[in-house]
C-alpha cells in the first residue's frame, strides 16, 4: 500500500496548487473601458470599496453632468453592471476547481470471525480525474477568458446605454425649454387676439386660430414636461442613483461638429474590434475542446485506482491494489457525444448569427449616422438661418405697416415648428453618433472628415 499512498498525495499536492488571480480577472474590464471609452471602472466587493466609490462620483455629480462623465458614474454606479462584475468571481472559481483533483476516499471495514478480528483498509483515487485534469483545466481556463470578454462587453453596452439616455435626456430637457418660451409667446398672441376681437379689429375665425395655437402649445409643454420625466429616470437608473435630483443637467445640447468622419468598410472594422465576437470565438473554443473531452471518456467514466491493507488477527497483513471500472454494458456514452456535438453546431451557428448582426449593426449605424449629421447640418446651415431671415424681414414690413399682424403670427408659429424640429435633428444625430461607436466595439477609429461645403458654396446652393 505504501506506493499507491505515495503517488495518490504527490498527485494531490500537485492537484492543490491551482490559486485565484490577485484581480480575479477584472484588468480585462479595466483595459477595455481605458483603451477604447477612457474611462475606469472598478468592482466593488466590500463596504470600504463602496465608501470609496462614493467618494469617486461625488465631484462628477456637483456639477452639470456632460456624456463623458455620465458614463464615467454608470461604469462605476450601475448595479446591473456590478452584478455582472461577480460573474468573473464565479468563471475564476470553476477555472480554480477544474486544476484540483477530487479528494480521495478511504475504506475502513473492521469485522469479526469468531475470536479473530478482520480489518480492510483501502484509500482509493479517481484515475480518469486524473488523467483529464489537464484538458479540464484548459477548457475552463478558456471560458473564463470568455466571461472576461462577455463582462467587458457588458461594460461597453452599459457605457452606450447611457451615452444614448443622456443625449435623449437632454434633447428632453431642450425642447420643454423652447416649448415654454413658445407657450409664453401663444398665449400673448391670444390674449392680442381677444382684446382685437372686442375691439372688431379680428374676427372671430381669427381669434379662434390664435386660441388654437395657444392651446398646442400648452399640449406641447405637457408633452415635453412627461419626456423629461421619462428619459431622466432612464438616464437616474443607468446612473445607479436613488434620487432623481441628484444631479442636474445643461440647458442645451453640444453643438453639431464642424465635420462628420467617412469611414470605410466598418462591417470589418465591427469583426475586428467587437468583443461580443471574441468571446463567442473563444466559447467555441472551449465547447470544442469539451466534445473531444467527451468523445475520450465516452467508454471509461468512472475508473479508480486504490491501496489496500488488510490485517487479521495472528496473521500477516495483506497488501495490494485495487482497480475499480465502470463496465459500459447498457450506456455506451452515445448520448453526450451526440449531445457534445450539438452543443458545439449550436455555437458554430450562434457564432456566425452574432458575425452577421455585428456587420450588418456597423452598416446600419455609420449610415444613420451620415444621414442624421447631413440632416442636422442642413437645419443649422440652411433652414434656421432661412427662418430667421423671413422672421426679420417680416418684422421690418409689419414696422413699416406693409403687412398684417395675422401674417407676423403665422411667421413665428412656423418658426417655432422649424426650431423644434432643429432641436430633434440635433439630439438624433448625437444618439447616432453612441449607436456607430456601440457597433464598432465601443469606439470610432481614426476616420477622414467629411468635406463641410464652404460659405460661398452654401449661398450658391
Amino acid at each position: 500500500m505504501k506506493h499507491p499512498i505515495a503517488c495518490a498525495i504527490a498527485i494531490l499536492l500537485l492537484g492543490g496548487c491551482a490559486s485565484f488571480s490577485p484581480d480575479g480577472g477584472f484588468d480585462t474590464v479595466t483595459t477595455a473601458t481605458r483603451e477604447r471609452l477612457g474611462k475606469d471602472t472598478r468592482i466593488v466587493r466590500n463596504e470600504a470599496d463602496m465608501a470609496a466609490l462614493a467618494a469617486t462620483i461625488a465631484p462628477l455629480l456637483n456639477t452639470p453632468l456632460s456624456a463623458d462623465s455620465a458614463v464615467q458614474v454608470a461604469l462605476l454606479n450601475n448595479r446591473s453592471l456590478q452584478a455582472t462584475y461577480q460573474r468573473l468571481g464565479l468563471a475564476e472559481a470553476d477555472l480554480v476547481q477544474a486544476g484540483r483533483l477530487q479528494n480521495p476516499r478511504f475504506g475502513f471495514k473492521r469485522t469479526h470471525e469468531g475470536s479473530d478480528v478482520l480489518i480492510d483498509r483501502s484509500l482509493t483515487i479517481n484515475l480518469v480525474n486524473l488523467l483529464t485534469a489537464p484538458l479540464a483545466t484548459r477548457i475552463e481556463s478558456r471560458r473564463f477568458a470568455q466571461t472576461r470578454l462577455q463582462v467587458a462587453d457588458a461594460a461597453l453596452k452599459v457605457a452606450a446605454d447611457t451615452r444614448r439616455a443622456y443625449y435623449d435626456a437632454l434633447g428632453a430637457v431642450q425642447q420643454r425649454t423652447y416649448a415654454r418660451q413658445v407657450s409664453d409667446a401663444a398665449e400673448a398672441g391670444a390674449e392680442l387676439g381677444v382684446r382685437m376681437a372686442k375691439a372688431g379689429n379680428w374676427s372671430a375665425l381669427d381669434m379662434a386660430r390664435e386660441q388654437s395655437f395657444h392651446a398646442d402649445a400648452i399640449t406641447r409643454v405637457g408633452v415635453a414636461d412627461k419626456d423629461v420625466l421619462v428619459t431622466r429616470e432612464k438616464l437616474v437608473r443607468l446612473l445607479g442613483l436613488n434620487n432623481a435630483d441628484a444631479f442636474t443637467l445643461p440647458e442645451r445640447l453640444p453643438d453639431l461638429p464642424a465635420n462628420a468622419i467617412e469611414l470605410k468598410q466598418v462591417d470589418q472594422i465591427a469583426l475586428r474590434e467587437r468583443l461580443d465576437i471574441e468571446a463567442g470565438k473563444l466559447a467555441l473554443q472551449a465547447t470544442a475542446a469539451s466534445l473531444n473531452l467527451t468523445r475520450s471518456t465516452r467508454f471509461v467514466n468512472a475508473l479508480e485506482l486504490g491501496g489496500v491493507r488488510n490485517s487479521a488477527s495472528g496473521k500477516p497483513p495483506e497488501t495490494g491494489y485495487e482497480l475499480s471500472l465502470e463496465i459500459p454494458l447498457f450506456d455506451w456514452g452515445t448520448a453526450r457525444v451526440a449531445r457534445a456535438e450539438s452543443t458545439y453546431m449550436q455555437g458554430v451557428h450562434q457564432l456566425a448569427d452574432t458575425a452577421i448582426t455585428a456587420r450588418s449593426e456597423a452598416r446600419e449605424s455609420y449610415g444613420n449616422y451620415r444621414v442624421s449629421y447631413q440632416l442636422a447640418r442642413h437645419y443649422r446651415d440652411e433652414v434656421m438661418p432661412l427662418r430667421k431671415r423671413i422672421s426679420d424681414e417680416t418684422m421690418l414690413r409689419y414696422n413699416g405697416m406693409l403687412v398684417s399682424v395675422f401674417e407676423l403670427l403665422a411667421d413665428s408659429r412656423e418658426q417655432a415648428s422649424a426650431a423644434h424640429d432643429y432641436i430633434a435633428a440635433l439630439k438624433n444625430f448625437w444618439i447616432a453618433d453612441s449607436d456607430l461607436q456601440a457597433a464598432l466595439g465601443g469606439r470610432l477609429p481614426s476616420a477622414t472628415p467629411l468635406a463641410t461645403p464652404s460659405a460661398t458654396e452654401g449661398e450658391k446652393k
